[in-house]
Order: C-alpha cells, then sequence, then structure tokens
C-alpha cells in the first residue's frame, strides 16, 4: 500500500503544550479544585484545565485528583470492570520500532503467524475459560492486510463451544486506507485502536527509523480514515516512556479533541501502556523516559477526569499490586488470564516468550481476576449490548456523556457475569460472584427494569443465554 500524506497536517500543537505546561505551574488549591468539580459534573476538561492538572504536586492536591477520579468513575460507569483477553495473530512485521520485541531487525525473536486451524484452537481455548470479548493483535506486515484482518476476525466470529463464543472482536493493528477500514469493518468489529505510541515528532522518528510506521503522519491521521470508513468506535494510546509523559498526556487530550471537532465523536478508549521488557531489546530494560508508579497513576487518574466519557484500559503489563490500587482510579477495561505468544493459549510452548512482544507482570488465570474483583466489590462485565443494538459512536456518546449508559452497564454486566458462573467459573468463584450480584441487586431502584433483570437472571439459570438490555 502507497501512502499518501499530501496535505496532511499535525493537530499535535507541540510548542502550545510545553507552553501550557510552563504556564501552569505551582497552581492554587482552589483552581484544581474547581477543574475537579467541572470534572465530576461530566464535563471534558480543556488543555489548560489539563495542564493545572499535570503540575498539582502538592501531596493533598494530589489525593484529591485521585479521590475525583474515583467519584468521576461511579457515577459515570456505576462499579463495573470489563474483562477481555488480547490474542496475537502474527509477530511479522517490516517496522523496526527501537522498543519492540516484534521489530524487523530483531534476530531473537521467533516469528509466527497463525494458521486458520491454529487460530480455532486458540479461540477454543479462550472460550473454554469465558472469555467473550477479545482484541486481536497483528504486525505490521505484507501478510496482515485489510483481506486477512477480515478474514480471521470472521474466523473467531465462527467458533461455538458448549454455550460459549466470542461476542466482541476489536483490533490493534497497522493503520489502513480508507478501502481497508471498510473491508474490516465489514467484518464486525468493535473498536479498532491505533497507539500513536510518541506523540512529540523528535522523539518518533528516533523510535522508528523505517518502514511504514516511520511516517508520523500517516499514523496520527490513521482513525480519521476509520471514521471515513465508518468506523465510528475507535481507541487512542500512547506507550509511556518514550517521551515525558506529561506531554504525551496532553496529546492524548489534544487528539480526543480532534475527534470530537471533526467527527463529533471522541476515542471509545484510552490506552496508557508503560514500557516493559522484551525479548533482544535492551531500550526496553532502560526507558529513556520511565514512569514512575506514582506518577503512573497520576497520569490514568488526570485523564479520567479530563475525559469522563471514554473507558480506560489497564494492561496485564501491570503487575497486580498496582492493577488492584488503579483499577479505583477510573479503570473501566482490563485484560485477564492473558498470554502473548502467538499460539500460547492452546499449547504448552516453552519458548512462547521468544514469540511475544513483551512481558506480562500480572499472570493471574480470569477466574482469579474476577473472584478478586467481587472482593473488592467491583461487578465484573462480559457486556457486548451496546455494539450490538448499534450504542457506538455518537449515538454511544449520547448515552456516555450525561452517564445515562450507566442503566444500561450496570444489569448488562450481572446478566454476562452470571453466564461465566454458570458455565465456567470455579465453586470459590461462584460463591463470591454471587454474593456480589446479590449486592449490586440490593443497590438498584426498584422499577420495570429490575424486575426485567429478575426475570432474565432466573432465564439464564434455567439455561438461556446472550440475553441483555
Amino acid at each position: 500500500m502507497k501512502i499518501d500524506t499530501t496535505g496532511l497536517k499535525s493537530f499535535i500543537p507541540e510548542e502550545e503544550i510545553f507552553q501550557l505546561l510552563e504556564n501552569t505551574k505551582n497552581p492554587l488549591p482552589e483552581r484544581v479544585r474547581e477543574i475537579i468539580a467541572k470534572s465530576l459534573a461530566k464535563n471534558r476538561l480543556d488543555p489548560e484545565e489539563m495542564a493545572v492538572l499535570i503540575n498539582a504536586e502538592d501531596p493533598a492536591l494530589v489525593e484529591e485528583i485521585f479521590e475525583g477520579a474515583r467519584e468521576l468513575k461511579k457515577r459515570v460507569y456505576g462499579n463495573r470492570i470489563v474483562l477481555f483477553a488480547p490474542l496475537y495473530i502474527g509477530n511479522e512485521c517490516v517496522n523496526d520500532c527501537q522498543y519492540c520485541g516484534f521489530r524487523s531487525s530483531n534476530p531473537d525473536v521467533l516469528r509466527k503467524t497463525l494458521t486458520l486451524q491454529e487460530l480455532d484452537g486458540e479461540v477454543e481455548a479462550l472460550v473454554k475459560r469465558g472469555h467473550k470479548r477479545l482484541i486481536l493483535v497483528y504486525g505490521e506486515h505484507p501478510h496482515y492486510g485489510a483481506q486477512f484482518i477480515h478474514d480471521s476476525v470472521q474466523e473467531v466470529y465462527k467458533q461455538k463451544h458448549g454455550n460459549g463464543e466470542i461476542r466482541r472482536v476489536n483490533i490493534n493493528a497497522a493503520p489502513l486506507d480508507v478501502e481497508g477500514f471498510k473491508k474490516v469493518k465489514s467484518a464486525g468489529i468493535g473498536t479498532y485502536q491505533i497507539f500513536q505510541e510518541t506523540y512529540h515528532p523528535e522523539t518518533y522518528q528516533a523510535m522508528h527509523p523505517s518502514g511504514p510506521k516511520s511516517d508520523y503522519l500517516w499514523r496520527l491521521h490513521g482513525l480519521d480514515r476509520a471514521q471515513e470508513a465508518g468506523i465510528d468506535d475507535i481507541g487512542i494510546g500512547a506507550l509511556m516512556g518514550l517521551f515525558n509523559w506529561r506531554f504525551e498526556t496532553m496529546a492524548l487530550l489534544y487528539h480526543t479533541i480532534h475527534l470530537e471537532e471533526k467527527f463529533n465523536v471522541g476515542p471509545h478508549t484510552i490506552s496508557f501502556p508503560r514500557i516493559e521488557p522484551a525479548i533482544g531489546t535492551d531500550l526496553c530494560d532502560r526507558p529513556p523516559h520511565e514512569v514512575s508508579d506514582y506518577d503512573f497513576k497520576r497520569l490514568i487518574a488526570i485523564l479520567r477526569l479530563a475525559v469522563p466519557y471514554t473507558g480506560l484500559i489497564l494492561t496485564c503489563r501491570e503487575s497486580v499490586e498496582l492493577r488492584n490500587e488503579i483499577i479505583e482510579f477510573g479503570v473501566s477495561q482490563i485484560d485477564a488470564g492473558s498470554d502473548i505468544g502467538i499460539g500460547a493459549y492452546s499449547q504448552n510452548d516453552e519458548e512462547a516468550y521468544k514469540k511475544s512482544q513483551f512481558v506480562l507482570n500480572d499472570g493471574r488465570s480470569l477466574d482469579q481476576v474476577i473472584r478478586e474483583l467481587c472482593e473488592a466489590d467491583f461487578i465484573p462485565s462480559f457486556c457486548t449490548g451496546c455494539y450490538r443494538l448499534g450504542r457506538t459512536g455518537e449515538h454511544f456518546m449520547e448515552f456516555a456523556i450525561p452517564g445515562f449508559v450507566k442503566r444500561f452497564c450496570t444489569p448488562n454486566a450481572v446478566l454476562t457475569f452470571l453466564e461465566y458462573m454458570e458455565d465456567y467459573s470455579s465453586p470459590e468463584t461462584k460463591v463470591s460472584g454471587m454474593k456480589q450480584i446479590e449486592r449490586e441487586l440490593e443497590r438498584m431502584p426498584e422499577g420495570d427494569q429490575k424486575l426485567q433483570l429478575l426475570e432474565r437472571i432466573a432465564q439464564i439459570k434455567d439455561g438461556q443465554r446472550d440475553l441483555y438490555f
């Protein structure tokens, strides 16, 4: 595919970001509190307001930011946590990204692309553990064009095992042209993720010396083309550690504003992974701008306050302890029971790490994660109702921005979670899970929806599946 960036301009105002960060140093506590209050009213913040929160260094003010993020999460999404798993399809790649185990110049990685039969085995293994939502991950390579992505998505949707199936497939892959995005959309995908990795142009060029990914503007405008192709459910992200986290966090907000202004739809999700060790990749052992745990918590809480309606994704890159702490700061989606070696879900492969992009730090099973979520008073969710009822893009924003989406999310979380307990959970997790459902029902106001939910709970216990509001 020939890349044409004629007429494209960056919507990330580099100098303006630096100036805002300089001009808002040492903010007054009253100003910080005003901004938190604006966010709690479910209003997206402006860049200057985000810069104020970033520059709030006093520990007491930072704790107020943390508490604001906790409260906002409850108001918009309740206490539900959506669960998914990554499924790596292939690690062939023509890019030479300096931080990536898949980079083209890495002699230590074992290259592998799943055959359709192997893909079926991976999906079967995931379904039998209880998963219903996947994100398929691809390297950037001529083998992994739009038709290949389309066909692999459809293959995943074909698989039925007992009461289980994958009901939503998201994509993390290279940016395509408009026609390519249309082809992928026709497979029935959910979210299409493209991470800019770093929004700082000079750092971007240094980190991406060759391959199609070396074109900053082509990647930056990738999700514009997805929108033009009709994919209105998109995810943005930055790899924290390549450049200063303050700049990257600001840039994520500018990207959000660009999408809102051009398409009237902001990103459905924002991701903020930190660099982790990767086979044969020395840079990952010494990130250029390493982000401490404390600053990582700050940037997540600030993102939650800055864009109240957008889902925040926290992955198994992080440790169990940190994930359990950060999840309260506004995270709405996590992966669980993850394995990122090509083919690793269905095979006991001692060399799986040689086929992996990086190292994971949370090795808990899906069942264990679910049990611990319940013990912490979260309701696990595998819901896909919005996507199949057309509540995506601008329509989703109509529900999400005022916070009404919680009215659908909690009942649907209960129903999909009950499916998991009926079909897959360990006895210990089922005990914890039923207690959590009882707590959720006690919190729900009396009315028609609660009565309908109780009817559907009975139907699921009687063997029916895939019920949702």
